[in-house]
């Protein structure tokens, strides 16, 4: 009997530990990999030169980047939140709306244009800042209007208020953060909405210039001027802003070394190379910057 009671103790005791054991595994915190440095954010980042940038770096010193999207929100809040290492994002901090937007800096290394974008079938060729303001309220609803066919002008916008470029749609057009868009096309992130566009003859968006120069879509003039590469380094085209990588207030050693490799000739290269304006190769744009509640443009 004896016997059988040690056997019962033993399963007892080793059977809790186990327990235990898989308990703390489930609970503990995701290891941490010194090879690889997590990004999330601004879809128009990442789609422009992150992965090209992170390729790039990953050749020099042997460490992945893992990237992921979700905008220009989920960049900042996942950072400051530690959920990811770094984040990319396409517009100012608010931390007046949101308190954890508070705790993270922002490293500018880019210039980003916003894009007025549609099907490349479309035989519209320029629009006016006027005629936006009323296709996003809803005034002109028909591509006639703009001296296109007679078809529905469907409009494709980013959701929420607070995204990267619907928040500077409603800065830099109507200098109101609260305004609503007159659609019911709605996009989580500005890659679908990009692929949406490319497909439907009838859409149209507004995008960064970065990331919709490498879709299948008709990029027109505004105000009669391209956002070309020139136009855009020079200032000549009014819709610009900075897009930002960001980090906790005390990144880790190697979240700094990306930062450094980024803004470093060899990160310049890698970005120009992929027909977006370096940052710190169009300081001047900082003098024609006009300030917004926001931010900058």
């Amino acid at each position: 009997m004896a016997h059988w009671i040690r056997i019962l103790v033993f399963w007892v005791i080793s059977g809790s530990a186990f327990l235990t054991t898989t308990v703390l595994a489930q609970n503990a915190p995701p290891a941490i990999d010194d090879n690889v440095i997590t990004w999330a954010g601004c879809g128009i980042t990442k789609k422009a030169f992150m992965a090209e940038l992170a390729k790039a770096y990953e050749i020099n010193t042997g460490i992945k980047m893992d990237l992921h999207g979700g905008g220009a929100t989920r960049g900042i809040r996942d950072t400051a939140a530690r959920k990811m290492d770094m984040g990319g994002s396409c517009r100012m901090t608010l931390p007046e709306l949101e308190r954890s937007e508070h705790h993270v800096t922002l490293h500018p290394v880019a210039w980003d244009a916003l894009a007025v974008i549609m099907h490349p079938d479309n035989p519209v060729a320029s629009v006016t800042t006027e005629q936006i303001r009323d296709i996003y309220l809803g005034k002109i609803s028909n591509w006639k209007e703009l001296g296109g066919r007679d078809a529905p002008l469907e409009l494709y916008v980013r959701e929420g208020k607070v995204s990267g470029v619907g928040y500077a749609i409603r800065q830099y057009i109507f200098k109101n953060g609260s305004v609503d868009f007159a659609t019911k096309h709605v996009f989580k992130s500005s890659g679908p909405l990009e692929k949406a566009i490319e497909a439907n003859p009838n859409a149209m968006g507004i995008t960064g210039i970065s990331s919709a120069r490498k879709r299948n879509v008709k990029i027109v003039d505004l105000d009669g001027k391209t956002p070309s590469y020139e136009n855009v380094q020079n200032g000549n085209y009014g819709l610009y802003r900075p897009l930002y990588l960001v980090t906790s207030r005390n990144p880790s050693a190697k979240v700094r070394e990306f930062i450094a490799f980024a803004n470093s000739p060899e990160g310049r290269k890698v970005i120009k190379e992929n027909g977006t304006v370096p940052y710190r190769e169009a300081l001047n744009l900082m003098s024609k910057m006009v300030i917004y509640g926001f931010g900058v443009k």
